[in-house]
């Protein structure tokens, strides 16, 4: 069923500005001086945090937007990726990932300090943003217009997360934080965990025991075992995954920087190192929908959890050491050492009903889930910045980065209990009866584990020159990345038809049911083993990446007015990606013509030209077109399946997928008004050629399967609206201390499917609803609003910040049923600071003050749903 149009006129508006701006452009150039002069924004002090980077952006040739530090720390975000949504055109998905333009996140590229990193998330080829606190961000670059420079990859935009440097002079500083969420009042569920779970680290109480990973490792799987074998193994197995009720105490964090640098004769030496760490709990309510069948003009609802309770424990710590040395402030290099983990400890209960255990039949089933995983980075990068005066100031810059990524998911468990209504009410109350369920698969425990290398280095050669009425920069430079993957996956299912009696299974206690003295009595079981190895070709795969790349651009000024920017990048790319089976140690594909799908290159030549007309001092009038390319990441062209951890739906690569071919179109006008005060309106289109995107396959048992595929053609558009203004025209007095920021963005997408294109290409009957429909993930609006005051003493600030994005399409319908839209969510917090001295600083933070929730919907069903709450916190930094 398609889903009517719900359009912005968003062409026709293009349309309307292009002309306007066109006429606006020819009436400011008869009026311009012909001098171009130096241009110095002088931002008033309560607008420093919003106008602080400025001339960067002014700056740029290519179309970008900037965040600085103070910004961040304005609207009191913690981490990179919530301090991007504030950026014009971006959304915030799963906490984590972003989206530009309504692009998903495999159509944006992420850099830190301009190199290359790994990621530690077995779903997604680029780093998730959340493992960067905002303590040691200096400022966040996002460049949404491609040019020679940057990766062809390219298609949102690209993040580059530039870290603090050394100081200018000694700093020393520490912080504490406290804070509550609403949700989180009274008990919550947890469960007997490890001793070192503070740290962010399993301490073994998790992991598979020696016995069983033995085994594995000698290809000696756990297939047919004799039961007193698998017995055996199994008592040496942690079963202690039982829900308790605790008290959830207040979030807490921590963060420390030092830092200092010394003049020796002509050299500065400096260092400066930052450390954080921070302890958080949330609790939800959420509802899941697995499977609806329809029935005339009706929905039935099948297989869901209409009951479901989360406690989710994350543990951040980051390390960051950066030296430098600089040399007659004309040669400077730079070491960083950054270590960052993010440990994610939930469990869940669920009730629900499924086909065959239904409410019809006095049926309900209850599953206990525990998700633990250690995500971690360690990154290693040198940088080299020379200037050589002696030949017209030519520069060199070089850089070097090796880093590696792990994600340790170290024993998830899954477990299922049924419970019957003997009361015969209706009501499912502590007095009816439960049992594990009799099942083949009544418990799954899985082992996972990722490891990414990625080397990335380059350099950047730039010469400078002029005449008359030219100012010529030329550039050309090289850049070089190797990433390497290898990722394993273990898992065992409890077969409780092994038990002789079925009584043995009542119970609600996991640990209980499977106690070591039950499990010591071999007369409670059957021949049949207890334990079933469920680990298939597949869930083993190395995978491979070789980008080699070269490109030149030229950097000219006419005369102050007219700006000429463009080039080309040349690159070579190469990518293999292997199934294994772990049973053979062999790939996991004996048809030929498949194993040739694995491996992939192609080279090409991607230009980019950027016009920039500057009528006067306060305006800039810019044109970019470029032409880049967005590949499949590693896991979307191996045929091995992984859960999505946004839908918890599992999801399939397809061997073959196509590269997407994108030429990009930006418009923009910039207006620098007095007082930092500014405006800018920016058009945007990009023609797409083999889109990759999402379909859904049907339902066996379990939620449907996601297969990636090649859309036929696509298409995004819109229109982009920033500023920033005080209220001193209002009138004197307070007003002079308030100002208002904000942004907008209108505008659309649509992609055309070819069933038998996806049904070729996945394997599958691809019963799609909508072959045309916009692409997945983006939003027709996202709204950005901020009001700041800042007292005249300078000892109160005060920031409301809001943001707001359109429904998007996380789920693409099948069988007639439309897709599933994940609904708006209003963000509105509110940041208070208070300066009592210059040393001192107190912020009190409140997030969410509407109590979001987040919801997926479709045809005015809910899909998913989650409570978010309201979180306070409370911090104090000290400046010694």
């Amino acid at each position: 069923m398609n889903k009517p149009a719900n359009r912005f006129p968003v062409k026709q508006l293009t349309l309307a500005i292009l002309a306007s701006m066109a006429m606006t452009q020819g009436v400011v150039a008869q009026q311009a001086d012909d001098v171009l002069d130096e241009v110095v924004t002088t931002g008033t002090r309560l607008k420093g945090t919003a106008t602080a980077v400025i001339e960067e952006r002014k700056n740029q040739a290519f179309v970008a937007d900037i965040l600085g530090a103070e910004q961040i720390s304005r609207t009191g975000d913690s981490d990179a990726a919530s301090a991007l949504r504030r950026v014009t055109g971006l959304t915030l998905v799963d906490g984590k990932f972003i989206y530009v333009r309504g692009l998903g996140e495999r159509y944006s590229s992420t850099q830190l300090n301009g190199a290359a990193v790994p990621s530690p998330d077995p779903t997604r080829n680029v780093i998730p943003l959340d493992l960067f606190p905002s303590d040691i961000i200096e400022s966040l670059s996002v460049q949404k217009s491609y040019s020679p420079s940057m990766p062809a990859s390219f298609g949102g935009g690209n993040v580059d997360i530039r870290l603090k440097t050394i100081p200018a002079d000694f700093i020393f500083n520490m912080s504490g934080s406290l804070a509550y969420n609403t949700e989180n009042s009274g008990d919550a569920l947890g469960y007997n965990g490890g001793d070192k779970d503070w740290q962010g680290k399993d301490d073994g109480t998790r992991a598979v025991p020696a016995s069983i990973q033995d085994r594995w490792d000698s290809k000696q799987f756990l297939d047919n075992l004799d039961q007193d074998v698998a017995l055996t193994l199994l008592r040496d197995v942690n079963r202690d995954y039982d829900p308790l009720a605790e008290s959830v105490g207040p979030d807490a964090g921590v963060s420390f920087s030092v830092g200092n640098s010394t003049d020796v004769d002509d050299f500065r030496l400096g260092f400066l190192w930052t450390t954080s760490y921070d302890n958080e709990t949330s609790v939800s309510e959420e509802y899941e929908l697995q499977q609806a069948d329809r029935v005339q003009e009706s929905i039935n609802i099948v297989r869901f959890f209409d009951e479901i309770s989360v406690t989710e424990n994350t543990v951040k710590w980051s390390n960051m050491l950066n030296l430098g040395v600089d040399y007659n402030r004309n040669h400077k290099i730079d070491y960083s050492l950054i270590v960052l983990n993010d440990t994610k400890d939930e469990i869940s209960e669920k009730f629900g009903n499924t086909e065959n255990l239904n409410l019809a039949e006095g049926l309900r089933i209850r599953d206990v889930e525990v998700e633990y995983e250690e995500r971690s980075m360690y990154t290693n990068q040198i940088r080299g910045m020379h200037t050589f005066p002696k030949f017209n100031f030519a520069g060199l810059d070089w850089k070097y980065s090796l880093g590696r990524s792990t994600r340790y998911a170290p024993g998830n468990v899954e477990s299922r209990f049924v419970i019957s209504d003997t009361n015969l009410d209706g009501i499912f109350a502590s007095d009816d009866s439960i049992s594990l369920n009799n099942a083949p698969t009544a418990a799954r425990y899985s082992f996972q584990n990722l490891h990414d290398r990625l080397e990335n280095y380059g350099y950047n050669f730039t010469y400078p020159t002029s005449t008359k009425d030219w100012e010529m920069e030329f550039k050309f430079g090289g850049d070089f990345l190797t990433k390497t993957r290898t990722s394993d996956n273990r898992r065992f299912d409890i077969n409780t038809r092994a038990f002789n009696d079925g009584s043995l299974l009542a119970g609600n206690s996991f640990s209980t049911i499977l106690s070591d003295s039950v499990l010591s009595d071999p007369t409670n079981f059957s021949s049949r083993a207890i334990l079933r190895d469920t680990t298939i070709a597949g869930d083993d795969y190395v995978a491979a990446q070789k980008v080699d790349a070269f490109y030149v651009e030229a950097d000219l000024f006419y005369q102050g007015k007219w700006r000429i920017s463009g080039g080309a990048r040349f690159e070579d790319f190469r990518q293999v990606v292997a199934p294994f089976d772990p049973r053979t140690n062999q790939i996991d594909l004996p048809d030929e013509a498949d194993r040739a799908q694995l491996a992939f290159q192609e080279d090409d030549f991607y230009p980019a030209l950027a016009l920039t007309y500057i009528p006067d001092a306060s305006q800039q009038f810019r044109f970019n077109i470029g032409q880049t390319v967005v590949r499949p990441d590693l896991r979307e062209v191996s045929s091995s399946t992984y859960i999505d951890p946004l839908t918890d739906f599992p999801i399939q690569g397809t061997p073959g997928i196509k590269t997407t071919s994108i030429i990009n179109y930006d418009l923009r006008w910039e207006w620098y008004r007095e007082a930092g005060n500014n405006l800018s309106v920016g058009l945007f289109y990009k023609d797409m050629e083999n889109p990759i995107e999402s379909v859904q396959s049907p339902a066996q048992d379990g939620p449907p399967l996601i297969k990636i595929a090649n859309a036929e053609s696509g298409e995004l558009y819109g229109l982009e609206i920033e500023f920033l203004q005080d209220l001193a025209f209002v009138g004197q007095g307070v007003w002079d201390n308030i100002f208002l920021s904000g942004n907008l963005t209108l505008s659309d997408s649509e992609i055309e499917l070819d069933r038998n294109n996806i049904v070729e290409q996945t394997g599958l009957s691809a019963a799609v609803t909508n072959l045309t429909r916009r692409l997945t993930g983006h939003s027709q609006y996202v709204a950005n609003l901020q009001g700041g005051f800042d007292s005249d003493n300078g000892e109160h600030s005060l920031s409301v910040v809001y943001n707001v994005f359109g429904e998007r399409i996380l789920i693409p319908g099948i069988d007639g049923f439309d897709d599933s839209y994940e609904k708006p969510f209003h963000s509105l917090d509110t940041v208070y600071k208070y300066y009592p001295n210059f040393n001192t600083t107190i912020t009190f933070k409140v997030q969410n003050l509407l109590d979001q929730q987040k919801e997926i919907e479709f045809e005015d069903v809910l899909l998913r749903s989650s409570t978010k709450g309201t979180k306070l916190s409370l911090s104090v930094k000290y400046d010694f």
